[in-house]
């Protein structure tokens, strides 16, 4: 039997807890998103102001957190957090939702995305070859060589992980790196050898708010229907349900605070990571849209061939060697993303367990001081997410699961404030109290006007997060018994 350590290594600096962040948080939403926010906001004006607005929450939220990873910095991260300003239930209901759907469902959606742009260079793993069906007698489930390329990713890199964090630590300091340099690469020369820019064209649009959701053609191709003028009540439905996309693609920053167990001077470095990396990444995704902008009409941001808008940008720019070039740059990106996803979410479920509200194995450390049996947990949930196609409904509720929690981690700062006033915060909140107030408003706006716009996802985001609570009481009833 293999020996078991009881401890985790710190071995991470302030660089690789940064490329925790940034390359988490970029997967392949910025090279999608833009074209379906433009379409329910409908102007260059409240494009950009999306992403603002969400680089701007992202970067509260993450400053907010330093106080939190100051005060409490080890593993486990925001379950931590939330037992602490709360109690045990809170923190569980966020490990319950984060093992079933805001981590597991993430991995799975940017598997399949890398697996979708191998396609490119090798069609036969493509979504449409279908290699074989299983009938489930209520429907059918087929299974296509796509799904299977991106199973065999997550495998991989989840191997990989539960061989030492060395490994993780290298994948991810060399793709990001990589996607960093690559996208700042990809925006310069986008301002520079467009041949044309629409850059005023669009700006007349300003703040113009109109919306125009499109139909899908015969062909099953997305045309535009005619641009309507919103305003008032309509306009803050558009930009919530515009947000789901932005949040996403920005969303998995809190990633470095599971890992903290892993992490040089915790109290100081995971702060500093957390404004590093969620500050360099809003930066690129802000200049990605005003450099979409600058090349392509504000119509065809908005519907570009199959969502594809860096596709479209890429061939405006480098001419037919574009489609290449942003098929390679997604799958460096993505495989990244899913180093980071893999590599931080099993830390939480470890955390769990030794508070006895996970599986006991998931308590205990390999002989290379990782949990072992938490990360292949972890890849089989992805694994079955990825079969079972349903990992698109589920990314629609992961904006309003993950903000929620969120907001009541933000809330946590206040209440231990009062709570722990004694305990030790190496570094407080920046702008405390005004903006994690703020904060907890926009975020909880946001939730609301999910609820009221597109109610069957965040009901369902929803009734997942609650459905923790008796099984909760039930693991509880079995520890005291046992």
């Amino acid at each position: 039997m293999p020996e078991q350590t009881t401890a985790f290594k710190p071995s991470l600096g302030l660089l690789d807890a940064t490329m925790v962040v940034a390359g988490s948080m970029i997967g392949s939403g910025i090279f999608i998103v833009s074209a379906d926010i433009t379409r329910h906001v409908g102007s260059a004006g409240w494009l950009v102001f999306v992403w603002l607005i969400t680089g701007f929450m992202t970067i509260t939220a993450a400053v907010s957190y330093g106080e939190l990873s100051g005060m409490f910095p080890k593993a486990g991260g925001q379950y931590v957090y939330l037992k602490e300003a709360f109690n045990p239930l809170v923190g569980f209901l966020f490990g319950w939702s984060f093992f079933a759907v805001i981590q597991t469902a993430t991995i799975a959606a940017v598997g399949v995305a890398f697996a979708r742009f191998t396609a490119y260079f090798l069609p036969a793993i493509g979504e449409k070859n279908i290699l074989f069906t299983i009938p489930l007698g209520f429907s059918d489930l087929h299974i296509s060589a796509a799904q299977l390329v991106s199973i065999s990713v997550i495998t991989l890199l989840t191997y990989i992980n539960t061989r030492g964090i060395k490994g993780g630590k290298t994948i991810q300091t060399v793709f990001t790196s990589t996607k960093l340099i690559a996208l700042f690469g990809l925006i310069v020369f986008g301002f520079l050898l467009a041949k044309h820019s629409f850059w005023s064209e669009n700006w007349q649009t300003g703040l113009q708010a109109t919306q125009d959701l499109g139909a899908k053609d015969a062909a099953g191709v997305l045309q535009p229907l005619g641009w309507q003028a919103i305003s008032g009540v309509t306009l803050l439905g558009a930009i919530a349900a515009a947000m789901t996309g932005s949040l996403f693609s920005s969303d998995a920053w809190n990633n470095v605070t599971f890992i903290a167990g892993e992490i040089k001077n915790p109290q100081k470095n995971i702060g500093l990571s957390l404004f590093f990396g969620t500050l360099i990444v809003t930066v690129i995704y802000v200049t990605a849209n005003l450099m979409y902008l600058h090349v392509l009409p504000i119509n065809q941001v908005a519907f570009p061939q199959d969502d594809r808008l860096a596709v479209a940008a890429a061939k405006v720019i480098f001419g037919s060697a574009g489609q290449t070039i942003i098929a390679i740059l997604i799958m460096i990106s993505t495989f990244g993303c899913i180093n980071g996803l893999v590599l931080a979410g099993a830390r939480v479920y470890y955390t769990m367990a030794q508070d006895g509200l996970f599986f006991r194995k998931a308590s205990r450390l390999n002989s290379n001081a990782v949990p072992q049996w938490s990360l292949w947990a972890q890849c089989l949930v992805a694994a079955i997410l990825c079969l079972s196609g349903s990992y698109g409904q589920l990314l629609d509720m992961i904006s309003f699961v993950a903000v929620g929690f969120y907001v009541l981690t933000i809330v946590g700062i206040f209440v231990l404030r009062r709570k722990l006033p004694q305990t030790p915060r190496p570094y407080k909140a920046f702008g405390y109290p005004l903006l994690p107030a703020i904060y907890v408003l926009l975020g909880t706006a946001f939730c609301v006007l999910l609820l009221v716009y597109k109610t069957s996802f965040a009901a369902k985001g929803l009734v997942i997060t609650l459905a923790g609570i008796p099984i909760y009481y039930l693991v509880v009833s079995r520890k005291k018994s046992a």
